[in-house]
């Protein structure tokens, strides 16, 4: 059994690579730590996606999210850096990553961040009567 953090993400082959589907991830214990005064942020990350051909193995993502808890970012940054990892691997239709900072100093912070495969075109909506 793996207990140590790694920034190896993970991946497999997309079930319905012809379909287009969501995938969602709600991670709600993320911890990285404040460059500035070095103490934790804790954060609920929200992924969603489109996977094109691949999809992010769920273990290997924990243990990525897991190596993020000694490491000093900004939110800005560590949402940016997470979303480039993702795509790096995954090479997503379309992929999503809200961060949703608890307080800190009286200020809640959220980032969201998105790619977009500039040649992928989204389904249009359906709106049952």
């Amino acid at each position: 059994m793996t207990t140590q953090p790694s920034k190896d993400l993970e991946t497999f082959d997309n079930p319905k690579p012809g379909r287009d589907y969501t995938i969602r991830i709600d991670v709600p214990e993320f911890t990285c730590l404040c460059p500035k005064t070095g103490q934790p942020d804790f954060a609920t990350l929200r992924i969603e996606y489109v996977p094109a051909k691949l999809c992010v193995e769920l273990k290997a993502l924990k243990l990525y999210m897991w190596a993020f808890r000694d490491q000093g970012a900004f939110h800005e940054a560590v949402t940016n850096e997470i979303l480039d990892d993702l795509v790096k691997v995954t090479a997503p239709n379309f992929m999503r990553i809200r961060a949703e900072f608890n307080v800190r100093g009286g200020i809640y912070t959220t980032v969201v961040v998105e790619h977009r495969n500039p040649d992928w075109r989204a389904p249009e909506p359906v709106h049952l009567p």
